[in-house]
């Protein structure tokens, strides 16, 4: 019996930059006046994922920022990781040594060192506005800082600046994937998945009673850490292989089609 449903959103519940579907609302409805718990996991910012949370009506906290940030849709704070000064100085200036472009995202406020092909696109995406603020203004923002998170040209460019990152600050930052040609970084230990069973604790629930759902790299460890994971059909080959259903795409409903499915129609007990 599924006690606790978590999906993500960018590519799972929402086409990114748009709301939610009307399919997908019901279908969470349905859930919630069925007893279950329902919530969202994204990385997105906590004021990026919430008009969608309230659009959803979702009144259960929600897991911001990979799961550094759980508050509830009134503002209340469940859980957080901020970065501690020192780290997120020499995070900075290692950015600012090689001229990377990077968000910082102090007091779930964006702001940017200057801008860059994609920033566009991510205040389109995120319906959020940049602040530029130069690499001085970026070395004060040091408050309540929960991730990093740089937008590169290509994969190869990506992995390529991940393989220093992981050298320079070994230990100290973990990185994770939402695009090819975007990382994320956060403290160590910090996850989707960390959140969930956070989440899953406050409610007093078994593993076997949580169900996820996802479609990046970035929603593997909670897709795993779920007694029960459905991908997208649009999911990358690595989620697909790790979950036990398999739905239709985000802009064919995906996640109403595994809600009727797999909650509510029983074919997952």
């Amino acid at each position: 019996m599924v006690k606790l449903f978590v999906s993500d959103l960018d590519g799972t519940m929402v086409i990114s930059g748009k709301n939610p579907s009307e399919k997908n609302i019901a279908a969470v409805q349905k859930m919630i006046n069925a007893g279950i718990t329902v919530t969202v996991a994204t990385g997105r910012m906590y004021r990026a994922a919430l008009p969608i949370a309230k659009a959803l009506g979702i009144e259960f906290p929600i897991i911001t920022y990979n799961g550094a940030l759980i508050k509830s849709v009134k503002g209340e704070i469940l859980h957080s990781d901020y970065f501690p000064t020192d780290l997120l100085l020499a995070v900075t200036k290692f950015f600012e040594k090689n001229n990377w472009y990077v968000h910082n995202y102090s007091d779930d406020e964006l702001f940017i060192p200057f801008r860059s092909p994609f920033t566009e696109w991510y205040e389109t995406t995120q319906r959020v506005q940049a602040q530029i603020i130069g690499w001085e203004g970026m070395l004060q923002k040091t408050e309540r800082v929960c991730k990093l998170l740089a937008i590169n040209e290509s994969a190869e460019e990506n992995m390529r600046r991940e393989k220093m990152l992981l050298a320079e600050f070994e230990g100290k930052i973990e990185i994770t994937k939402s695009h090819p040609r975007i990382m994320e970084i956060m403290l160590p230990g910090v996850s989707k998945a960390a959140a969930i069973k956070i989440l899953a604790q406050k409610l007093g629930i078994e593993r076997s009673e949580v169900m996820a759902i996802g479609d990046s790299d970035n929603d593997l460890a909670m897709l795993q850490a779920a007694g029960q994971s459905i991908a997208m059909g649009n999911a990358t080959d690595e989620v697909k292989k790790s979950c036990n259903f398999l739905t239709t795409g985000c802009e064919e409903d995906g996640v109403a089609y595994a809600v009727e499915k797999f909650v509510l129609g029983g074919s997952a007990e």
